[in-house]
């Protein structure tokens, strides 16, 4: 049992090969991949007698239902002839689905394959645009566009736009990265001179073209990084990488990782403020400000021989995939609560934490004290040190409020302080049991705190007078007016 496999070339008599040309020639049982290909025209002329696929293309739903079943027939048939001949258009190592998926199951059913291959059509492309394939042309296949993505350093060669449909799927994809005005080159029944057209056209105008078919083919010329009117996350790196050399910026390269600290804060920070004013377009912006963060300090290490930005990703990519067992791999967790209960597992053992006062010392010091007594304290009740109900912590709150209330007597500063922490760790507990986020909660009634102040002044200056002029009686009728208003 012997498959040959053929490439038909891209479509003129001229650029079939000898070899193909005479194993065609002399076989009994050739089979087209489809008879929709300006070759077949002079396979008849030469009295060389074929059938194609076409009928399962008429009656499938998709190209991959398509491309299983011309596989199937070929396996089918391989076992009840001696040997048969596959041909397909091109070059059957470029964009041939069949062909891959052909010589996966012939070799798992012991059916022997020879390749004869043909001209593809990519030859005449790459000869068409005076292009060398080896400084940077990506090929994809526009039936696959979706996980194939456009790489904006490179000359993007998209194959198989078959009709209007698959056009419009495409430049939606394109239009992820590119304006929707950039120059492309729409490309015809290449090879073939009597069907050959070249055309350049902006690309909100692909799918709008009448001449569409399964001979199509679309390229994206590669377009400079100043160019651009969209970026990737790899001209974030070269930029970064650029203002750090010699010929960049004097302040960017005396920055440091400790330097740049304030700065990770400060862009944290607005990253919430974005949230919390559900202010979508100052989010995206302030996420760009925060990924720069993450570049920069990539950058330094890089520099300095430690790490670079892609071992941060491919850190916390693993990290995803071994924290995610029951989506990866083969755990099963079916609620939230098993995942993050599984999530610290792994954790904790990934970190080699050999006990819990180890999990708790884990926890940043640097972190916002609050957050971090919320977090010692969940760690904590995990393993049962925690109060029964949320009266109880309450109680406590009481407690060490009287406590403070004896330290403030005693006008010693350190013991205050100390009462003072532990009433504050106390009100944590109390926000912990009710979920409450005590950081946000402070955050909030700050914001509250100088809301209700402007009131104060406003009003104040509404009565000719400034704040400093006022009693404090007169300013406390003023701030139980604000609440009326500001919540």
């Amino acid at each position: 049992m012997k498959i040959t496999i053929i490439g038909l070339g891209p479509g003129s008599p001229e650029h079939l090969t000898i070899g193909a040309f005479n194993r065609l020639k002399n076989s009994k049982n050739v089979f087209l991949r489809t008879e929709k290909h300006p070759i077949t025209a002079f396979l008849k002329q030469q009295n060389i007698s074929f059938e194609s696929f076409d009928y399962i293309y008429e009656k499938s739903q998709d190209f991959n239902e398509v491309y299983k079943g011309i596989v199937n027939r070929l396996l089918e048939l391989a076992k009840l002839e001696e040997e048969l001949v596959y041909a397909v258009p091109g070059n059957p190592f470029v964009a041939e689905r069949s062909v891959e998926m052909l010589m996966d199951r012939a070799k798992e059913e012991n059916i022997s394959i020879e390749v004869i291959e043909g001209l593809s059509f990519l030859d005449i492309l790459l000869s068409k645009l005076g292009l060398d394939g080896t400084e940077g042309v990506k090929i994809i296949d526009g039936l696959n566009i979706d996980n194939l993505k456009p790489d904006l350093d490179s000359v993007n060669v998209i194959l198989q736009v078959y009709d209007a449909f698959v056009a419009s799927s495409i430049k939606l994809k394109l239009m992820e990265f590119y304006d929707d005005e950039t120059k492309i080159f729409v490309m015809r029944g290449l090879g073939v001179p009597e069907l050959e057209k070249i055309v350049q056209v902006p690309l909100y105008e692909l799918d709008r073209l009448s001449f569409i078919d399964h001979l199509t083919t679309v390229i994206v010329p590669k377009i400079g990084l100043f160019e651009r009117s969209k970026h990737d996350f790899y001209d974030l790196v070269d930029i970064m990488k650029y203002l750090r050399s010699e010929k960049g910026c004097p302040w960017d390269r005396e920055q440091t990782h400790k330097s740049l600290m304030e700065y990770l804060l400060e862009e944290t920070y607005e990253v919430i403020d974005a949230i919390k004013e559900e202010d979508e377009d100052k989010l995206c912006e302030e996420l760009g400000d925060l990924l720069l963060q993450v570049v920069f300090h990539s950058r330094i290490a890089e520099e300095e021989g430690f790490f670079n930005v892609m071992d941060v990703i491919t850190g916390i990519v693993g990290k995803l995939i071994s924290r995610h067992p029951h989506v990866f791999g083969k755990v099963n967790i079916k609620t939230a609560e098993d995942v993050v209960s599984n999530w610290e597992k792994i954790k904790k053992k990934e970190k080699n934490l050999k006990n819990h006062t180890e999990v708790l010392m884990d926890i940043p010091k640097n972190m916002p004290a609050l957050i971090r007594s919320y977090k010692v304290q969940d760690k904590a009740a995990q393993v049962g040190f925690d109060w029964d109900n949320v009266e109880d912590a309450m109680k406590k709150v009481d407690e060490e409020l009287e406590e403070f209330k004896e330290a403030f007597k005693s006008k010693q500063r350190d013991k205050m302080e100390t009462e003072m922490g532990d009433l504050i760790f106390a009100i944590v507990n109390v926000a912990r049991f009710l979920k409450i986020n005590p950081e946000l909660a402070l955050v909030n009634t700050v914001e509250k705190f100088i809301k209700r102040f402007g009131y104060i002044e406003k009003e104040a200056l509404k009565q000719g007078k400034k704040l400093e002029e006022m009693s404090l009686n007169e300013m406390d009728a003023l701030w139980n007016q604000s609440k009326r208003y500001i919540f």
